[in-house]
């Protein structure tokens, strides 16, 4: 090994002051033909031992810390949103919060922040994303089936280019245990704009479910032509049943554990609802009131104004993958005033109210009224630092009075 290695330090002269690529190989293989020793190993050798190799050039970094930090902080006051739906709100939303005071940053950084690709975004915010899961809604009794025969079945082939078809759900904050009455969350959200509204209840009683219907029907801007639901009884009656044929709307339902039907309502249950309050169990006036605070007023006018929606354009079959390709992400507010069925009434009240809003405002709003329902849900249940985002496991119990006596001899 030691004559291999004064041999190489003689080559390694020859092959450093060799011009060509030939005169290099013919060198090398001179050496390796003479050593029996690896090509690639010979290389690695050459070019580990020359001091004078140059060094590869690091990429100059284009998005320093001011401009990640300032990325971080709209991130957080747009709840979050992957880069596909942030991207489009940084090329609208940066102007319009340095107007309001809520960051500071030069000329230079906002440009960089418009340019940045949703990849980059993404990849930039890679170690400040946190993963959730959704609580898998509780089952309840099944409704008539006589009634249910009359309402047909609709999938998920809407036709999105129409503003007023609506889909429904119910998301329940029962905690670990369905005993009881407890608050539910009447969810909807418009299929082609994507817009959103909420009503908590005490129950799921035909009668109070009816009546969140008609409140959310009165806050929305839109319409309504048709309504979606799931199976269950609180939607499939005749209270409801009447009601659509009596102001002409369509009434569909879908089929039974199949959560692909109601897709639009089942992402929406998750991100403006159980991401929101979590996993707790509420049940009482004040934390009722409190979620109803929320979902008229500050969750509602955030979520509509400020949070993007992905709208699906087409979807091909390749082979044995489905490749789909999407419109460019806007909010709900964006793709009603794009709309042209809607009035121009309307459409400058919604306006009005979208330059009147600051969204980081309205983001510290929903966390100061938030803080304030875990408050009460903490005092209600006598416990500190309760974790609202952790799912709760039901509490087992011992019956002492059932348990066999020991069988042996006495000691």
């Amino acid at each position: 090994m030691h004559s291999r290695n004064e041999y190489l330090k003689v080559v390694k002269e020859s092959y450093f002051v060799s011009k060509t690529k030939k005169e290099k190989s013919q060198i090398l293989n001179e050496y390796c033909s003479n050593t029996g020793q690896s090509r690639k190993y010979v290389i690695r050798k050459i070019h580990r031992s020359d001091p004078k190799l140059k060094q590869r050039k690091k990429r100059k970094e284009i998005y320093d810390g001011e401009v990640k930090a300032a990325l971080g902080k709209i991130w957080g006051i747009f709840d979050c949103p992957c880069g596909q739906r942030l991207k489009p709100l940084l090329e609208i939303e940066v102007d319009r919060l340095r107007e309001l005071g809520e960051i500071e940053m030069p000329d230079e950084a906002v440009l960089k922040l418009k340019m940045m690709s949703s990849a980059t975004i993404d990849r930039k915010l890679k170690h400040q994303r946190e993963f959730l899961h959704l609580l898998r809604p509780k089952r309840g009794p099944k409704p008539g089936y006589l009634l249910k025969q009359k309402i047909p079945i609709r999938l998920t082939r809407w036709d999105t280019s129409k503003v007023g078809y609506v889909e429904m759900d119910f998301v329940v904050h029962c905690g670990s245990s369905t005993l009881g009455e407890y608050v539910n969350t009447l969810s909807t959200t418009e299929i082609s704009s994507g817009w959103w509204e909420g009503e908590a209840i005490m129950g799921r009683s035909q009668e109070y479910s009816f009546w969140a219907l008609k409140e959310i029907r009165k806050r929305a801007p839109f319409d309504w032509k048709g309504i979606d639901s799931d199976n269950g009884p609180e939607f499939i009656n005749q209270t409801l049943y009447k009601y659509c044929q009596r102001e002409k709307l369509e009434f569909t339902g879908s089929r039974e554990n199949k959560k692909n039907d109601n897709a639009y309502i089942e992402h929406k249950n998750w991100t403006h609802v159980r991401k929101v309050f979590g996993y707790l169990r509420y049940d009482t006036p004040e934390e009722l009131m409190i979620i109803n605070e929320l979902n008229h007023n500050e969750l509602r006018l955030y979520k509509n104004f400020f949070q993007p929606v992905m709208k699906l354009a087409s979807k091909e079959r390749v082979g044995g993958k489905i490749k789909r390709k999407y419109e460019a992400s806007k909010t709900p507010y964006q793709r009603l005033m794009e709309s042209d069925e809607i009035t121009d009434e309307v459409k400058e009240e919604l306006k009005g109210i979208y330059f009147s809003l600051n969204p980081a405002q309205l983001k510290r709003s929903i966390d100061a009224k938030l803080a304030q329902l875990y408050k009460a849900y903490e005092e209600k249940r006598k416990i500190h630092q309760v974790d609202p985002y952790k799912k709760s496991e039901p509490h087992t119990a011992t019956f002492y009075m059932m348990r066999q006596p020991a069988i042996g001899l006495p000691t």
